[in-house]
């Protein structure tokens, strides 16, 4: 009989009413402690006047860090493998619709809209953002069309996971969230693949004998316009930029509800979006913006903050007349009047013709989308690969090298596990603060040095022991099933329950507010990783503050963890760096591979860790922890429990890794308890 703790079940007898840590709504410490760390390094990385030799000293640097962070790997001596599967006759041109290689076995698929005529043209590459019907939609078949209709070539890609490269051959998706997010667990990243694809398309524009290859622009709107960022800052080779309703910073990216696809890695770690505009220079880059935008890190305010630093750079080259902005009294969107702007600078910059102001657009006829599509019978080509079909092939591949190694150096494999989580040695307890006793449950807030607070309840041991267990849960403390806790505290064991970052008291509503409908975490697993961090690094620092504060009491004290969902990684990774007798898993992934597209959100973006498959996997944190490990209801990716079969070689895998660190306590799976 447990006594002296409210045991209040719901209908289900699945959650325990627990008492809160606050009586009163907190302050978003979050929230504040997010856009504080962006301003403090926007304002670090800011930089004053620049010499033109400094910046060429620095500059590969940076696009090398760039590159690495956003897993850009192109292939210049790749064969493109350009295919034309049909052809759209117009007023002036012609349109293409074909497919060429970007990646090895991976084809993009595209539109390419060539003037009538012998040429030679200049071209332009478009990038298109988050409109229906990718590069078929009506914006940016008119963006098309005026360059093609005013002598210009115009290659237009579907982006990444868009248009004809979504899941399901004809059905539109969006291609961030935990889609495109998977890519970042096996070492890649929506923006990066958007990027190679499109430094492949000018590898394909200056392979056609009808392109001037020395006069190739880009332009694109909105996801688009980063892209053209992205493409112009990397790639040389294109002569002038126009990137539209894009431009802002990318402090204002955090806790915004901006994509997956416009996510450099620990970008705020080392650069700013002025220094990335800086990379263009002495080159030509018109940026065009919207007045009245609705995304606040694409309004005007935003982008003059890094006009301003990239006009040092452009100065240092004396090359300021190489750099405009104009702002247009719209909302979001490529519009008539923004085309003519685009026309203006490219005339001047591609053909040496005016002075770079509006020229009025030639008339544009929309088309059915169905007459551009490379593959109108839904026939594509397998080489059309999908995001789902990437991952999961890429995953296999680390997945055959992890296991085709025989020896590891168990230390080593912990310090690049703790780097790849980005677990930093300088958040610490500032202090503890207690709040009571309520129900048998003693209340504390944990305040570190970083200014976060975190809060716990804890039921001392009542059967002599000093063994404790810490549990967590994805969605909060109050979510723990409640029979879990009757059975632990029937044991007599002392119980801490957290609310680890951004779950239950410790939750940020603005970072909620932001989320809308998609998964739990949007807002809050990119904004950190924007400054270097990951949700599942924090979460490892909460345990581990809390576990220290444990043994500050009393160094003899025994911790065990428990974790569900999404927080039963991180505490399977916290079992990896600190000494843990006992670690139960609950309804957790047992790979981070990527198995396939359908429940991809049974996870939320919490989940993702940059380059985990590069390191190893669930197996191998499972065989570098000490502890005894029991995997309850465990998954895949996609929230789908392991057939026979797949238990069996799971088994296999998770015994051989255990055997070569020569882990001594067992792994367990089971169905349910």
């Amino acid at each position: 009989m447990v006594t002296g703790v409210l045991m209040t079940l719901n209908a289900d007898a699945q959650v325990l009413t627990l008492p809160k840590v606050y009586k009163e709504q907190q302050a978003d410490f979050i929230s504040v402690n997010l856009k504080d760390k962006s301003k403090k390094a926007h304002d670090r990385l800011r930089f004053a006047a620049i010499e033109a030799s400094a910046w060429e000293e620095t500059k590969e640097t940076l696009k090398n860090q760039i590159r690495l962070k956003a897993g850009i790997n192109v292939d210049h001596e790749l064969p493109l493998e350009l295919r034309e599967t049909g052809r759209v006759q117009s007023d002036g041109f012609h349109i293409k619709n074909i497919r060429f290689q970007t990646r090895h076995g991976v084809y993009a698929t595209a539109s390419l809209y060539v003037p009538d005529g012998a040429g030679t043209f200049p071209a332009v590459v478009v990038t298109h953002g988050h409109w229906p019907d990718a590069r078929s939609a009506e914006i940016f078949q008119s963006v098309a069309q005026v360059l093609a209709g005013s002598g210009y070539v115009a290659l237009v890609i579907d982006a990444w996971g868009t248009g004809e490269r979504c899941s399901v051959e004809g059905k539109q998706e969006y291609h961030g969230a935990n889609l495109g997010a998977s890519l970042l667990n096996v070492g890649h990243s929506l923006l990066g693949m958007q990027v190679t694809d499109n430094i492949r398309a000018v590898d394909l524009l200056s392979s056609l004998p009808y392109v001037d290859k020395h006069n190739i622009g880009a332009t694109g709107a909105s996801g688009g316009g980063n892209q053209t960022m992205w493409l112009a800052a990397l790639d040389e080779r294109i002569k002038a930029a126009v990137p539209v309703v894009s431009v802002g910073t990318f402090q204002s990216y955090i806790l915004n509800s901006n994509c997956i696809c416009e996510l450099l890695p620990d970008g705020l770690s080392f650069t700013e979006e002025g220094a990335v505009l800086g990379l263009v220079a002495p080159r030509a880059l018109k940026i065009l913006n919207a007045g009245n935008d609705a995304n606040k890190a694409f309004h005007p305010t935003e982008m003059l903050k890094s006009y301003g630093q990239a006009e040092q750079v452009f100065e240092a080259y004396s090359a300021k007349d190489k750099l405009s902005y104009q702002i247009f009294d719209t909302g979001h969107g490529y519009w008539p009047e923004m085309r003519e702007a685009m026309l203006g600078w490219f005339n001047q910059q591609l053909k040496g013709s005016g002075n770079g102001d509006a020229v009025k657009e030639p008339v544009i006829k929309i088309l059915p989308a169905a007459l551009l599509a490379t593959y109108p019978a839904h026939q594509r080509e397998k080489e059309v690969m999908t995001t789902a079909e990437f991952c999961k092939v890429q995953g296999e591949v680390l997945n055959k090298q992890l296991l085709n190694r025989t020896e590891f150096d168990p230390a080593a494999k912990r310090e690049a596990l703790k780097k790849i989580l980005a677990i930093s040695d300088d958040r610490e307890i500032k202090t503890v603060h207690p709040l009571g006793e309520e129900n048998g449950w003693l209340k504390f807030s944990m305040e570190t040095s970083m200014g976060d607070h975190i809060p716990f309840l804890l039921k001392r041991p009542s059967n002599g022991t000093k063994r404790y267990t810490l549990l967590s849960h994805s969605a909060g403390k109050d979510s723990i099933p409640a029979l879990h806790l009757k059975k632990l505290m029937e044991r007599g064991e002392g119980l801490v329950l957290i609310d680890v970052w951004g779950t239950g008291e410790q939750s940020s509503a603005e970072a909620l507010k932001i989320d809308g409908t998609l998964p739990a975490f949007h807002t809050l697993s990119r904004s950190a990783l924007w400054l270097g961090s990951t949700v599942m690094g924090i979460w490892v620092q909460d345990m581990q503050l809390i576990s220290n504060w444990l043994l500050q009491e009393d160094d003899e004290n025994v911790i065990s963890i428990q974790g569900y969902k999404e927080t039963g990684m991180a505490s399977l990774f916290y079992a990896v760096l600190n000494q843990t007798l006992r670690v139960s898993l609950y309804d957790t992934p047992y790979s981070y591979r990527f198995q396939q597209r359908e429940g991809i959100d049974f996870y939320n973006m919490a989940i993702h860790i940059p380059g985990i498959l590069n390191w190893g996997d669930i197996s191998m944190a499972s065989a570098l922890s000490d502890a005894a490990i029991v995997f309850v209801n465990a998954r895949n990716t996609a929230g789908i429990r392991p057939d026979k079969k797949q238990l069996t070689a799971l088994k296999a895998e998770f015994d051989k890794l255990s055997q070569h660190t020569k882990k001594k306590k067992a792994v367990h799976f089971i169905g349910k308890e």
